[in-house]
């Protein structure tokens, strides 16, 4: 078996377990899917792959729960600041270290798993929630751009918004839809979103779909607050994984 069908069968075990866990969820899509192919190739090929599977399945969350108008209403500054940034982040992404990145997005699923096992929230007033919108999209855009990652400190500011549960769901989705979109055609003009990959990406979409139907099985027989939990746990311990190893090997790089 060649190098390249071991990749390929690779990616589509870790989008059927992404794809589970959004299922089960109702996030982890990105998080997983990253932490899991990081560890069998780089990152900007990651990012690449996520693109498509992540655009099909968060634009159903967007438009499904009634509160579309709403939403958009509230946080649009944040969501335009956000897509704008994106490009930022993609653009410098060939001047910096990719091992750098990696670390980087180890670091944000340790940070993103630690708030969620300890139930860290931020809680903003409504007058603050108007101007920390934008400085928030703007840190969220560049992060994206630079790991592929939407959730650090997007989630965290959309948590602090006051939303119910199903509208916290659908503002999620709006953002992951908005910053998958602008990632993908920000990878594309920078020349990294190559037609074997996209190829890829969009058979990816198979594997995500039928972990999405399992993970809805799973979700009616287990308890949420303890899936959450292990999630959370299992996240910790793939972005450590990730920053150790990207750590470890500019080490190797450093000393002759």
């Amino acid at each position: 078996m060649d190098q390249y069908t071991i990749t390929v069968i690779l990616v589509m075990i870790t989008f059927l377990i992404a794809g589970t866990v959004k299922g089960i969820a109702g996030l982890g899509l990105p998080s997983v899917s990253l932490a899991l192919l990081t560890v069998t190739i780089d990152l900007t090929s990651a990012m690449v792959l996520l693109v498509i599977p992540s655009l099909i399945t968060n634009l159903w969350q967007a438009i499904t729960g009634g509160n579309f108008r709403l939403i958009l209403w509230r946080i649009w500054p944040f969501l335009t600041v956000a897509a704008m940034t994106i490009w930022i982040g993609v653009s410098l992404i060939s001047g910096v270290n990719v091992h750098w990145l990696s670390a980087l997005l180890g670091l944000l699923l340790m940070v993103y798993a630690l708030g969620g096992l300890t139930g860290f929230q931020l809680v903003l007033t409504a007058n603050t929630q108007r101007w920390v919108g934008p400085l928030f999209g703007a840190i969220n855009g560049m992060v994206t751009g630079l790991t592929g990652s939407f959730v650090v400190p997007g989630v965290m500011y959309l948590q602090a918004m006051g939303f119910s549960r199903d509208e916290l769901v659908q503002a999620m989705g709006m953002l992951f839809f908005v910053s998958t979109v602008v990632l993908g055609i920000a990878l594309t003009g920078n020349d990294l979103f190559s037609e074997q990959l996209g190829l890829l990406s969009l058979f990816a979409v198979i594997p995500v779909c039928v972990g999405m139907l399992l993970g809805r099985k799973i979700r009616h027989s287990l308890s949420e607050t303890a899936f959450r939990r292990v999630f959370f746990i299992l996240l910790f311990a793939l972005g450590f994984y990730v920053f150790a190893e990207s750590l470890l090997t500019l080490f190797n790089h450093l000393v002759p």
